[in-house]
């Protein structure tokens, strides 16, 4: 693999302080913690992007390339266009063609072959795409009550490794998740709260890959791919849906590995996961992996004035700790956090166990800075509340994190899960003074973000400056709260921003939400000597 010897979050020391600062971030594997470098990263912006970019790379295809990926959940039927092909259609495609297509899809608990289709999407994608001559197996090597939830996509040429091409991100191959800026939802929607309304508005987002970390992507892959441990429990039920799915019983040996893409561009970029202790463990990460969480903990703990956050969640006793031990240590730096209005689902049971932990998470957070944390949701233009799967960080217009990883403890202890961070120019001129100047990647998503949330011109100048954001979110979510509460009589205000404040949960309901928020809906997948501390 294509390594540096860099540490996470220290990017702007020297390249020897990050060296006296490296620690094992790859809990449980052989390698030193490291950056991959001379990689171009695109970030792509919403599912529609996403989808038409992955359509234009994989109908380019010819015999002899190779498509592997990995999925939490998969709908053989939605369309990477409009008017296009699905996604099962597609990938069934190449493989008649003569593409190597191979998959790592998440079983999901309880799916059976009988069960409706929303229950058989993985099983019915990986049918479709093996009858065709690929290979998709549904993996179930996790933790108990844990998921696969890493989404990538690997794409390589045979005859031309320059157009080696990785997707990395937070958007499935599933219904729901083909929206765009204008937020209107995907015609082939899920079905979710019903104040998302029957086309849930979504916004999501990917990392566009070319260079060296194409094939540390592949070697991820192939590591799961060769865990030698049974796919699924071994009982004649398990065994009999295996076969019924055209499944696979045993993986076909992965050909051999190929010489990485050559450079590509000038950013850096870490391959962060996280695996939860398991038995029988995994071979690559037998004491599991939580590089993702010691990444963020130590970017927080050298942000300077902005740590800025989408995330589907934003809960846990641990995350709200590494933010507020940032905020406390440096009284100049601000978090403007951006996440759902409503759980997915937010009914009786289920809402108030994922309540809860938000709603500690971001009680601890204004307890220890009221003034300099501003967390937002988002509507669209005719109201309906905007669905925040994104999963992204950016500290200091600097370094930025795009995965599959939510801000909660299952995506730092228990799930697997895959998020790259990525620098610009990791070791630019008068690096020594271990002082990095910010712009960029960062900085342009940070821009492109913003503008689009709060409906503003992207070289608007307002936009410029991270540290005056939290003024300016402020300002706008005020604008579209007052509208609406004085009966949205004037012209609506510009932006899609208003003030998040999560329905709190009642003393009775916190009896029985807090064990199930703690045991299922946000579980502890470190080994036990680790639970209960700040150590990951």
């Amino acid at each position: 693999m294509h390594r540096v010897d860099t540490d996470p979050g220290t990017w702007f020391l020297s390249r020897a302080e990050r060296g006296n600062l490296a620690t094992d971030v790859h809990a449980g594997g052989d390698e030193l913690p490291s950056w991959s470098e001379g990689n171009l990263v695109q970030p792509l912006i919403h599912g529609a992007t996403y989808f038409a970019r992955l359509h234009e790379e994989l109908t380019a295809l010819h015999a002899g390339d190779r498509v592997w990926f990995t999925d939490w959940r998969g709908d053989a039927d939605e369309r990477l266009l409009a008017d296009g092909p699905s996604i099962g259609d597609l990938l069934a495609g190449l493989a008649r063609a003569g593409v190597e297509v191979r998959g790592l899809v998440w079983r999901s608990h309880g799916a059976r072959v009988s069960a409706p289709i929303s229950g058989r999407s993985n099983e019915l994608l990986g049918r479709q795409i093996n009858d065709a001559g690929g290979e998709v197996l549904l993996d179930q090597r996790v933790r108990r009550f844990g998921s696969h939830h890493q989404k990538f996509f690997v794409i390589r040429h045979r005859d031309n490794p320059s157009r080696d091409i990785a997707f990395v991100g937070g958007i499935d191959l599933c219904h729901s998740r083909r929206d765009d800026a204008d937020h209107a939802g995907d015609p082939q929607a899920l079905t979710m709260d019903s104040r998302y309304g029957k086309r849930p508005p979504w916004h999501d987002a990917a990392l566009e890959l070319r260079g060296p970390v194409v094939g540390d992507l592949l070697a991820i892959f192939a590591e799961r791919w060769n865990d030698p441990h049974p796919l699924d429990r071994r009982t004649p039920y398990r065994m009999l849906l295996q076969r019924l799915a055209h499944m696979p019983r045993h993986p076909q040996p992965l050909p051999d590995a190929a010489p990485p893409p050559p450079p590509a561009g000038s950013q850096a970029v870490q391959l962060l996961r996280t695996y939860g202790v398991k038995r029988p463990p995994f071979p690559f990460a037998p004491t599991g992996e939580r590089s993702i969480a010691r990444a963020y903990a130590k970017a927080f703990a050298h942000a300077r004035s902005l740590i800025y956050i989408e995330d589907q969640y934003l809960w846990s006793t641990e995350v709200a700790a590494a933010l507020a031990g940032a905020l406390e240590r440096n009284p100049e730096l601000n978090v403007i956090a951006v996440v759902p209005r409503y759980p997915d689902s937010d009914g009786p049971l289920a809402g108030p166990a994922s309540r809860i932990g938000q709603v500690r998470a971001l009680r601890t957070l204004r307890r220890v800075a009221p003034e300099r944390v501003g967390v937002f949701d988002l509507e669209n233009s005719t109201g309906t509340p905007i669905y925040v799967h994104a999963k992204i960080c950016i500290v200091d217009d600097t370094w930025i994190t795009c995965g599959s990883d939510n801000f909660n403890r299952r995506s730092w202890t228990t799930d697997s899960e895959l998020t790259c961070a990525v620098l610009d120019n990791p070791e630019p001129p008068g690096a020594a003074t271990g002082h990095y100047a910010s712009g960029g990647l960062a900085r342009d998503l940070r821009l492109q973000l913003w503008a689009e949330h709060l409906g503003l011109d992207q070289n608007d100048p307002q936009l410029h400056d991270p540290a005056a954001g939290l003024e300016l979110w402020n300002t706008t979510a005020d604008a579209l709260d007052h509208w609406h509460e004085t009966g949205r009589s004037a012209p609506r205000p510009d932006g899609h921003v208003r003030h998040h404040t999560p329905e709190p949960v009642s003393p009775i309901q916190r009896l029985w939400a807090a064990p199930i928020s703690r045991l299922v809906v946000d579980p502890d997948g470190r080994p036990r000597r680790l639970r209960g501390t700040a150590q990951f």
